[in-house]
């Protein structure tokens, strides 16, 4: 990658950014944060158009490049990422009847500093949504494998090419930029400083139960490939604190990529497959971390947690929803506020409630996700090898 070869590092890079927005957030006046709130909307704009540029370069591609092993490897990708986050929030769902009926948990939410507005709207409306960047990327994929288009997929193999330079030239320079601004905006906003305290406690439950459910994908992964899954999970940093930073799977894809592509036992066109497909449908982070804080909420709230048979409900149609949820930031509790208020009975309190402390860990909720993903990379890896599916030549250095 271009940034270690030239000397700094990107974990250090992203470290410092997180560090120096932080202290510019605590001293810089209002007229100052106005400039940081609009100069990070404009990126985020940036970085949010190339996000389904970047998850149909790569997943389309990748399918055409799998032959005839596309649509078996698809629905196994689908049933592994929809089995992870289906297990995680059980377990969050038991920790969470063991321990939340006893943890002093604070219900205020208020003494926010509120964030200027931008100066100037600088919209970069995407060219198609996520979600519908995915579905376009698997149908156009499998169909062209299914007609044997070859004049489709030669174009689909150049696409990916472009939107390497775009990832390689835009998308990870300005990364370090956009952490340094979102982290200036919590520290100015007082949400790292009086938000936080708050629900301290229930966060390190959450990141407790993150790390946990890392242990086992990891674990179980190796078991199952035969491989070291270490040589996997020592190259996820940057894509880890490039998450707690974006607090978005998609918007970390390009880092992600690049971690996992310098892993030995990782197939590279299960890399290329496996990465963005799971950025958007692999959310065992966010989900466990949602499950849990509902059980907060209504415990501080309402008095009592849901019955054993709601939550069981609820978690097996959150995994549904997570699989369509966007990799934005708050994706997943977005796209399951129906589940909230229709299968938990929440009202406006609760949700309002529960929206806020949920963007308070969304960030390590993220970083879960991006780093299980290559978990779940090495389990397809193992997949293909058991069952003698040919590893297609895919060269793709950043």
């Amino acid at each position: 990658m271009t940034a270690e070869k030239k000397g700094m590092s990107l974990p250090l890079k992203l470290l410092i950014g997180i560090v120096i927005g932080i202290v510019l957030g605590l001293f810089l006046p209002e007229q100052a944060m106005t400039i940081v709130v609009t100069l990070k909307y404009v990126l985020n704009q940036l970085i949010m158009f190339c996000v389904p540029l970047i998850v149909i370069g790569f997943i389309a591609p990748s399918i055409t490049k799998m032959g005839s092993n596309a649509t078996r490897m698809l629905g196994v990708a689908i049933i592994i990422a929809y089995t992870s986050t289906v297990l995680a929030t059980a377990m969050s769902m038991v920790a969470g009847y063991i321990l939340v009926p006893h943890l002093p948990i604070a219900s205020t939410m208020e003494g926010l500093r509120e964030l200027p507005a931008v100066a100037f709207q600088l919209d970069i409306p995407q060219i198609m949504p996520v979600m519908s960047a995915l579905v376009f990327s698997v149908l156009i994929g499998l169909s062209a494998v299914w007609t044997q288009a070859k004049i489709v997929t030669t174009v689909l193999q150049e696409f990916q090419n472009i939107v390497l330079a775009i990832v390689k030239r835009v998308v990870i320079p300005i990364l370090p930029f956009f952490i340094t601004l979102t982290f200036c905006g919590l520290s100015y906003d007082g949400t790292i400083t009086k938000q936080l305290p708050a629900f301290l406690l229930a966060i390190v439950i959450v990141m407790a139960g993150h790390y946990i459910w890392l242990a086992v994908l990891y674990g179980v992964a190796g078991a199952y490939s035969g491989h070291n899954a270490m040589d996997v999970l020592k190259h996820y940093g940057p894509a880890y604190l490039t998450a707690v930073g974006t607090m978005s799977s998609a918007a970390t894809l390009a880092v992600a990529l690049d971690g996992a592509r310098k892993s030995k036992v990782l197939r590279s066109d299960m890399v290329e497959f496996g990465i963005p497909l799971f950025a958007n449908i692999h959310l065992c982070g966010s989900a466990l971390t949602e499950t849990f804080f509902v059980m907060i909420v209504s415990q501080v709230l309402y008095g009592h947690l849901p019955n054993v048979g709601t939550m069981v409900l609820f978690i097996l149609l959150l995994g549904i929803f997570a699989i369509g949820a966007p990799g934005v930031p708050g994706g997943t509790v977005m796209a399951s506020l129906g589940l909230i208020t229709g299968i938990l009975g929440f009202d406006g309190d609760g949700t309002a409630l529960m929206l806020a402390i949920f963007a308070l860990q969304d960030s390590f909720g993220t970083a879960c996700n991006v780093t299980g993903d290559g978990a779940l990379t090495l389990m397809l890896t193992g997949y293909a090898e058991k069952h003698g599916i040919a590893q297609q030549n895919i060269s793709l250095d950043l």
